[in-house]
């Protein structure tokens, strides 16, 4: 008995589709009446539709059943297609390779858009506009820093790291930048004290334990429940 396993059977081009519509597809190539073929053909595309009823009210599904038809027979079916036939290098265009977004950023605690900005800065001819932008930027880079270190960076630290991301390439006003405050300021709660919880459970079990007295004054007016 001769076994036919799946692994001996070619591939199948459009897997989803099943064997059996790949069959019968191959038979269409084997009908050599042109008029008969493109009967067959229908047919074909009728029961391919049958598979998934539920997108025939999509756009453009027709389209795609003629395109998966001419794919299954390896585009080397001829039959009379209501729309245009697709082509093997259509179909095969490899797509660009795009870059990956992510890279070594030298200084996390900025973020790899400090170091474009700086360089973006070190093309630009006027030197007010460098000097205004420089401080703004140092500024952010101060709040980032702190952000990330818990602790305020020295000006001298912020200096030197515009120069060596600039490599060289911005000249930078010490002065003005000695003279810069971070207007980032971050609030923290009080850390609780030691035993701060166990000691408010206690309180709380405290007042619950005490007896709820009502101390009510005692109403000496003379005048009360008279009658005159």
């Amino acid at each position: 008995m001769k076994k036919n396993y799946n692994y001996t059977r070619r591939k199948l081009f459009l897997p989803e589709y099943g064997r059996h519509i790949h069959e019968m597809i191959d038979s269409l190539m084997e009908i050599e009446d042109r008029h008969e073929r493109n009967r067959q053909a229908r047919a074909v595309i009728a029961v391919m539709g049958n598979l998934n009823p539920l997108l025939r009210d999509t756009a453009d599904f027709t389209h795609k059943l003629w395109d998966h038809l001419f794919i299954m027979s390896d585009f080397q079916l001829d039959v009379d297609s209501p729309y245009p036939r697709p082509s093997r290098e259509e179909l095969t265009i490899t797509p660009r390779k795009l870059d990956y977004t992510q890279g070594r950023v030298e200084s996390k605690h900025y973020g790899k858009y400090v170091a474009r900005m700086i360089k973006s800065l070190a093309a630009i001819e006027d030197p007010q506009a460098v000097t205004r932008a420089v401080g703004n930027l140092a500024r952010y880079m101060r709040a980032k820093s702190y952000e990330y270190n818990q602790e305020h960076p020295n000006n001298e630290v912020i200096i030197k790291d515009i120069k060596r991301m600039s490599e060289g390439g911005i000249e930078i006003d010490e002065v003005a930048l000695n003279n810069l405050r971070s207007d980032y300021k971050q609030h923290y709660m009080a850390r609780p004290q030691k035993n701060y919880q166990r000691q408010q459970q206690q309180r709380q079990q405290k007042n619950r334990n005490q007896p709820y007295n009502r101390n009510f004054q005692k109403n000496n007016n003379p005048y009360r429940n008279s009658s005159k």
